[in-house]
């Protein structure tokens, strides 16, 4: 019995032994992995975020001109577009263009059938002809008396003097048109009777005049078959076919130029007095949003409309390229007033903290704070104007951060990116 607590006794005693060695041991272990993990170099140790620099970006504070813009709904027009008609009556025989084809001025368009158009053009000319020889004839034989004309020369010069006199006397109002009328039949008679008139008098007699006049109308229809373009342009919306035979005044298709496009915009009468021509516009259409287009005021209405009370403001916009079409919807921002030589920020760059303005500069890798009084102002830029202290703090081309910097901290660590 005694043998067996003694053993029991030492069996406990090494269990205890064999316990704290075990645990010696670990925790030697553990605590050595923690010395070889701090004592690594700084070389393979990653840095705390906070240590690296925040990205921003920057955009310069400048020196220029505050542009304070209206905005304005437009439609896109041209004032180049006509619906070309047939001027004489006929039957097509060719048709020289196609839908949206471009021409230029003078080029040929259409064709109608001149057959009839030249005969009696040929048969004016020989009229005038035959007119024209039996006057030439006459004009051989005529044996009338030079005397009497020539006696009454003196008379017919006197005549076109008081002509002249009375014409600038009714010019100036001094004289009534019964009165002027009177002495311009007086020098009629008198040119008659001196011969004056004696050739003009023959033609008419023997017809002549009215046969030139039949030659001039006649070979005015046949030009008009050839239908030619009047200015260059696109061709569009033909509406008729060759052999087809049409009336004078028909339509044939429409000729239009969008080199130049013009805008209409509508301006409140409160802000007409803003508006001045050749002032710079900037134009956004629908179908190039991500696009601006530039355009001047050229013209201003002398008219307010009664019932919106908006007046009409023209806009010309260059299109070499035929990007824009009539009929397009525009929005236009036009220059209203300019401030000329004003310091200016980015609106991006403005922050507000604990109830004033500031912006921060990029400096040497830092972030540098200041404070700013801020003037006039529009969409794009701040006007910054002196603190109560005097002193701006901003200068000319100093980089302010534009983005990346709202809840940055004075003299934090940056990296300017693009």
């Amino acid at each position: 019995m005694l043998f067996s607590k003694k053993v029991l006794t030492i069996f406990l005693l090494v269990v205890v032994i064999a316990a704290l060695t075990y645990f010696l041991v670990i925790k030697k272990g553990a605590n050595a992995s923690a010395e070889e993990s701090n004592s690594e170099s700084p070389e393979t140790t990653e840095k705390k975020p906070a240590d690296s620099p925040l990205q921003v970006k920057v955009a310069p504070a400048i020196r220029g001109d505050l542009i304070m813009k209206l905005k304005s709904p437009g439609e896109a027009v041209t004032n180049l577009q006509v619906e070309m008609k047939a001027e004489v009556s006929g039957i097509i025989n060719k048709i020289h263009v196609q839908e949206s084809q471009h021409v230029k001025k003078g080029d040929l368009l259409l064709e109608l059938d001149d057959r009839e158009k030249k005969l009696n053009f040929e048969q004016y000319e020989a009229t005038r002809l035959q007119r024209l020889s039996e006057l030439l004839l006459e004009k051989r034989f005529d044996s009338a008396a030079q005397d009497s004309e020539a006696g009454n020369l003196q008379s017919s010069q006197k005549a076109v003097a008081d002509y002249q006199k009375a014409s600038e006397l009714f010019q100036k109002g001094l004289i009534s048109q019964e009165e002027f009328e009177k002495v311009t039949k007086q020098l009629e008679v008198s040119q008659i009777e001196s011969g004056e008139l004696k050739d003009k008098i023959m033609e008419a007699t023997k017809g002549l005049t009215q046969a030139e006049v039949n030659v001039k109308k006649a070979r005015l229809e046949l030009e008009k078959t050839k239908i030619r373009a009047p200015f260059s342009g696109i061709i569009t919306d033909i509406q008729v076919a060759p052999q087809e035979n049409v009336s004078a005044g028909a339509s044939l298709f429409t000729l239009v130029n969008i080199d130049r496009i013009q805008v209409n915009a509508k301006v409140l009468e409160s802000e007409v007095g803003k508006m001045r021509v050749g002032r710079e516009v900037d134009l956004k259409f629908s179908a190039y949003p991500d696009r601006v287009f530039k355009g001047q005021v050229k013209a201003i209405s002398p008219i307010v409309d009664p019932e919106d009370k908006t007046c009409n403001v023209i806009i010309g916009v260059q299109n070499p390229d035929e990007e824009l079409k009539p009929g397009m919807h525009a929005e236009v921002e036009i220059a209203a007033e300019i401030f000329p030589d004003r310091l200016l920020v980015p609106q991006d760059a403005v922050l507000t903290r604990g109830g004033r303005k500031l912006v921060f500069a990029a400096q040497d890798g830092l972030a540098k704070w200041i404070y700013i009084n801020i003037g006039l102002e529009n969409e794009d830029y701040a006007e910054v104007i002196p603190l109560d202290d005097g002193t701006i703090g901003v200068e000319p081309g100093m980089e302010l951060l534009i983005d990346g910097h709202f809840t940055i901290a004075h003299d934090a660590r940056v990296r300017v990116v693009k």
